[in-house]
């Protein structure tokens, strides 16, 4: 990074000094040295590609206990280690079917990890199983999925969710999951139900929620929405993939839908704040329109970052789920696009702001100069 951006500067130095000098010598530049420092700046604080940011999936810190991988273990039972199915969830050798194509379907997978000795000493004398949640403060989760079904343009749904909550196994009316739950939700929505919407589906979607928002399915989850993109994922011939990225407050979500192999913009939040402590799930339910709905990975790696000497003193279990600016539900105007134009600026709004900004003020001091020069000439034919 730091190497990237000290090549960057170099540049850009270059180019500007050398322009600079091979037109009108390095005493008569037309860039100010503020100008020149603030287009500098600019340049080292433009914000990365949050693909850059994604990992590349190598197994150094690949948490195993939490993630979801081939060659599955109890193929044809109703459950597998460190893993608990509900509902109509079937697992295959080659995937675990949350829903099959079929209407009024409900099924879910949750995650759960206990130190194998524990769990079969506690559960030999009481019959009890134990269930520990993840505790890691940053982390990524890799999730390799297939939406596909029989119906054809609007007649098919509902999708699909991915979790990160307080409780698990509890059914209910959101994507086959309980409402008004405690942590983050991830929703690949695959049918509109709102029937006014401008957006375009599949449309994927975010929710932090502290147990007192209410999903409202006859909208989509606008109200309580914190950003969203189109990603075109059901009934696609190729691999489809999701990455979800948690890390010092700031969460992100990239597509991989258009085999391309490479990671596409999709969500970028910041101040969000999760705690420690729950549990991994993914979910999904049909109502008279329906799909296959199936996961095939759930990679969970451990980000390694370094945090304050403060913040390695919270207890991050206590922590509520919350987000520290949310849109007024009345602000929640869709656009053509899909996204909401009273959106908070991101760092690449306010980067593109700042450069236009400088770029308005490098024009009218390139035209001053030319002005001034011009009037300089002038006067000398008096002489």
């Amino acid at each position: 990074m730091a190497a990237g951006v000290a090549a960057k500067l170099g540049t850009v130095r270059g180019c500007l000094w050398g322009c600079c000098s091979s037109r009108m010598g390095k005493s008569q530049s037309p860039f100010p040295p503020v100008l020149l420092l603030l287009l500098l700046l600019l340049v080292a604080l433009a914000p990365q590609p949050a693909a850059s940011d994604i990992t590349n999936g190598n197994n150094e810190h690949l948490k195993r206990e939490h993630s979801l991988i081939k060659p599955y273990q109890g193929v044809g039972s109703s459950s597998m280690p460190l893993w608990d199915f509900q509902g109509s969830t079937m697992l295959t050798s080659q995937y675990i079917r949350l829903t099959p194509d079929e209407p009024s379907k409900e099924g879910s997978i949750w995650n759960h990890q206990v130190n194998f000795t524990t769990r079969l000493i506690v559960a030999t004398l009481t019959n009890f199983v134990l269930h520990q949640p993840c505790f890691l403060k940053d982390w990524e989760m890799h999730v390799h999925f297939k939406v596909h079904g029989l119906g054809k343009k609007s007649l098919h749904g509902d999708g699909f969710a991915l979790w990160y909550t307080r409780d698990r196994l509890m059914p209910g009316p959101v994507f086959g999951s309980k409402d008004n739950f405690h942590g983050l939700a991830i929703f690949l929505d695959t049918y509109p139900n709102d029937e006014a919407t401008e957006r375009v589906f599949p449309y994927i979607s975010v929710m932090v929620n502290n147990g007192s928002l209410t999903y409202d399915h006859s909208k989509d989850g606008r109200w309580t929405e914190l950003a969203g993109c189109t990603a075109d994922f059901r009934n696609q011939n190729h691999d489809t993939f999701l990455a979800v990225r948690y890390s010092r407050g700031r969460l992100t979500v990239m597509t991989d839908v258009e085999d391309k192999n490479e990671w596409k913009n999709c969500i970028d939040i910041s101040g969000v704040q999760l705690p420690t402590g729950y549990y991994f799930g993914a979910s999904a339910g049909t109502g008279d329109l329906s799909d296959n709905h199936d996961i095939i990975s759930m990679k969970l790696f451990q980000l390694m970052v370094e945090h304050t000497p403060e913040e390695d003193n919270i207890d991050w279990t206590k922590i509520e789920p919350s987000v520290s600016f949310l849109k007024s539900p009345k602000d929640n105007v869709d656009d053509p696009t899909g996204n909401f134009r009273s959106g908070p600026l991101t760092g690449w709004k306010v980067f593109l702001l700042l450069l236009c900004a400088l770029l308005g003020i490098i024009v009218c001091a390139v035209v001053g100069a030319v002005v001034f020069q011009k009037r300089q000439e002038r006067n000398k034919r008096f002489y």
